[in-house]
């Protein structure tokens, strides 16, 4: 699935709401994931908080009446670009870090983290640590055989 710059800034502008949401001078920061939602028929993206929460809502005109079965997928690249693309906001949202992207299915089900913040830790996709066995197999077998 492909997306319009439109697309992308509204996405932005939406996780530029929720993170404006928290308030940085507060004492207390709370403790929280954000949410996106994505409702495929209507094409509508929400964000929440832990506590189910709504902080922000837009509807993705390009996502409307989408029947494709791998919508949640191809959905996924989009939100990390938008996350990415506006990380000076993303990754400083005055909440307590760790924290995480997570897409959510419209029964609030874990569908994917898109992108996990942590002081030291960065993760922008879960796919980062895959065929990490394989290659720690290999060198093991490297190692081995000489």
């Amino acid at each position: 699935m492909t997306a319009s710059e439109q697309t992308y800034q509204q996405i932005e502008r939406a996780l530029r709401k929720a993170a404006s949401k928290f308030d940085p001078q507060a004492e207390c920061m709370p403790l929280t994931d954000i949410y996106l939602q994505v409702r495929q028929e209507g094409g509508e993206l929400r964000i929440y908080d832990d506590d189910d929460n709504e902080l922000t809502r837009c509807v993705v005109e390009e996502w409307i009446d989408n029947h494709d079965e791998d919508f949640y997928s191809a959905v996924q690249p989009i939100l990390r670009e938008c996350i990415k693309r506006i990380k000076d906001v993303t990754e400083n949202v005055a909440i307590l870090k760790p924290y995480s992207y997570v897409l959510i299915g419209e029964d609030h089900e874990t569908i994917a983290e898109l992108h996990l913040v942590d002081d030291d830790t960065i993760l922008i996709s879960g796919d980062l640590m895959k065929g990490l066995g394989n290659d720690l197999d290999n060198f093991w077998n490297k190692l081995s055989a000489e």
